[in-house]
């Protein structure tokens, strides 16, 4: 159960984090999209439910042939953490400036004019990144990268695959090497801010939950 509960800690943290260094949508839709509460514009039930954004608003109700974001995370989920996170951050500060590609990867070659910056709930990056998961979830997000930004589903089925794959493994081995794991760079004093930031979120879950944080929290 304490691992559990530290595993949900860390999550939350990462997320809550990302949403402060991200790049927001700010609900650029097209006429006549909806902006769904979470930031995604499309037009189905579940993008113009009544608690949508801006556009035509309407019953709430789940896409045909499609799951809800609620099936993959909860309500509950977004009601414990939507006061810091907000949810309208899905791509990375500047990100479209870099291409994140690393052309020696071959096994998942960069399709050409394709940006491979961080999307999603946990900033998907890098080719080779993006290549996996797409293998994982049967799709080409090496040619379709910005489905992880446009598509909530993918968005957060690309997530889960890399806390899963990633993140999940080194749990035990304390939050700062999830933060390792995530970026590397910001570690070794590398961004000193970045990391502290994400050691307060920690934190600060882990005195709302009642449990230790641990040893190991930095990087």
């Amino acid at each position: 159960m304490a691992f559990r509960r530290i595993t949900l800690i860390l999550l939350l943290s990462l997320l809550s984090f990302y949403s402060e260094i991200v790049k927001s949508q700010n609900c650029n839709c097209p006429p006549n999209v909806c902006c769904s509460q979470f930031g995604y514009c499309g037009t189905t039930d579940a993008h113009c439910s009544p608690t949508c954004r801006s556009g035509p608003c309407r019953g709430s109700g789940t896409p045909s042939g499609a799951d809800a974001v609620g099936s993959i995370v909860t309500q509950g989920f977004f009601d414990g953490i939507i006061n810091q996170a907000d949810f309208c951050y899905i791509e990375e500060l500047n990100g479209a400036s870099r291409s994140f590609c690393n052309p020696s990867n071959r096994q998942y070659p960069c399709a050409p004019g394709k940006s491979y910056h961080g999307r999603g709930p946990l900033l998907l990056s890098w080719n080779y990144n993006y290549g996996q998961c797409g293998q994982n979830l049967g799709l080409d997000l090496l040619r379709q990268p910005e489905l992880v930004s446009s598509n909530p589903i993918v968005a957060f089925r690309a997530a889960m695959w890399f806390w899963m794959k990633s993140v999940r493994p080194v749990l035990n081995q304390g939050f700062g090497s999830t933060i390792r794991v995530i970026s590397s760079l910001e570690c070794n004093g590398g961004n000193l801010n970045a990391v502290n930031a994400r050691i307060k979120y920690y934190r600060d879950y882990c005195g709302q939950l009642g449990v230790d944080a641990g040893a190991n929290v930095t990087c």
